[in-house]
């Protein structure tokens, strides 16, 4: 049965920064260049836009925070964007958020997509909640324009992220600070904002190399991976890693710790391109990963996967499971022809149980 496209798609995006907000930006960037309208909404406001919640016409997709709209949605993908940690929230946090994820197995009008294997096969093997599919985050496409800038001399450790002590920056920056003193002209951004920042900086002891510039937009981010001879994060829990991707992109080697998501990205780059340092990020474990990195050389590597338009056809490949319900059909009349959209190419890689 020919798949009917959606005839509008409501995101609901996270924070004003973040991993949420590139995620929900990158969809947005695919719908549109495919011809269907999208709009990006807070979480909370879901159950104001009750209509299009009830619409089978519209494709929601919501982000792990309103996952507790499934039981009330028609034609919805529920994101699984990590798995929740319990030093960080609550018991009772955790446990909404995993029966939200059974209320989305459970819900015929939903189904439940992770971000990358790694969190499939916890949310499977833990709590034994059905993922449906694993797509990966969309790359924006900023980070797929070609460099037409002069070549400009890569000096630089960075850091982009949020400070706060899950993304153990402050256990990073002693390796970082052994390392820069072993090599004149190298210099650190690290930057971001976030309950850490006065930390941080006094653990920088005033050092002149090493720099806290805030948060940067797109823009500024994409600028300063161009400078960037080693993106490092200490995060390993990681549920993708959308940072990794961009720093890859742009041509910087990447220091990271050899569990979570990120290891997915480009598994044949390892030892290369991504260098791996210990889960208990030891010291000179993170130092020795540092130092291979920074004898990497430079590498150009398409991640032509990654971009938006290409997620968006993996999305809409999941979405067509609701063409086949009668009752999920909108009359012909209703429904927009899409003509820029090409059969789905990308790989819905389902997981099994």
């Amino acid at each position: 049965m020919k798949h009917d496209y959606p005839l509008k798609v409501l995101i609901t995006g996270g924070r004003e920064v973040g991993g949420l907000r590139s995620f929900a930006e990158g969809l947005r960037m695919g719908f549109t260049e495919v011809g269907i309208p999208v709009e990006i909404i807070p979480p909370m406001r879901i159950f104001l836009r009750w209509r299009e919640l009830r619409d089978p016409r519209v494709l929601k997709i919501l982000s792990t925070t309103a996952v507790f709209a499934a039981p009330f949605a028609r034609r919805a993908i529920c994101m699984a964007h990590s798995v929740s940690r319990t030093y960080l929230q609550s018991f009772w946090k955790i446990l909404a958020v995993i029966i939200t994820f059974k209320l989305a197995n459970l819900s015929r009008g939903a189904q439940l997509i992770a971000v990358s294997d790694y969190i499939a096969a916890h949310l499977q093997s833990i709590f034994n909640v059905r993922i449906d599919a694993v797509i990966h985050n969309p790359l924006r496409s900023l980070f797929l324009e070609s460099d037409g800038t002069s070549v400009v001399k890569r000096n630089y450790i960075t850091y982009v992220g949020r400070f706060d002590p899950v993304k153990n920056v402050h256990r990073l920056l002693p390796a970082i600070r052994d390392v820069l003193n072993e090599n004149p002209g190298l210099r650190v951004c690290i930057a971001g904002d976030g309950p850490q920042r006065e930390e941080l900086k006094h653990m920088a002891g005033g050092d002149e190399r090493i720099e806290f510039p805030g948060a940067l937009d797109s823009a500024q981010v994409r600028a300063q991976l161009r400078r960037t001879r080693v993106f490092i994060s200490g995060t390993p829990t990681e549920a993708l890693g959308i940072s990794y991707i961009e720093a890859l992109s742009q041509g910087c080697a990447v220091a990271m710790p050899a569990s979570g998501g990120g290891l997915e990205i480009a598994p044949q780059m390892i030892g290369n391109g991504i260098h791996l340092f210990s889960v208990s990020l030891a010291r000179e474990s993170v130092a020795s990963a540092l130092r291979m990195a920074l004898a990497a050389a430079p590498r150009n590597v398409s991640f032509a996967a990654y971009a938006p338009r290409v997620v968006v056809e993996a999305n809409l490949a999941a979405d067509a499971r609701f063409s086949a319900w009668g009752k999920f059909q909108a009359k012909p009349a209703e429904l927009s022809p899409h003509k820029n959209i090409k059969p789905a190419k990308a790989t819905v890689r389902g997981v099994s149980p």
